[in-house]
């Protein structure tokens, strides 16, 4: 059996895979039942934070433009500029 090269790096950093990984590779179905039960039903869970609510806002282009520019986490970021709004003027 040929030694195999290790997936990551000293740092940790995970190498690309090449042919002959994905040629090792074992299909889902070869997992053992039970194994295959416990990953397919792992889900996100309950959150333990107060949920928040889906809703459909319209917003300017601009706004949202500007929100998404800074990345993963606009929704969120945008989500915290309203509710410092919200400290300094009234919702009504």
């Amino acid at each position: 059996m040929a030694k195999r090269k290790p997936l990551t790096d000293d740092d940790g950093e995970v190498r690309e895979l090449d042919a002959e990984d994905f040629a090792g590779a074992k299909p889902f179905s070869s997992l053992p039942k039970s194994l295959r039960a416990k990953i397919a039903t792992r889900g996100r869970g309950p959150q333990k934070a107060p949920t928040k609510e889906r809703i459909t806002i319209r917003l300017s282009q601009d706004v949202v433009k500007k929100f998404r520019a800074t990345g993963s986490g606009w929704q969120t970021r945008l989500d915290a500029a309203l509710r410092e709004w919200l400290k300094d003027n009234s919702a009504a």
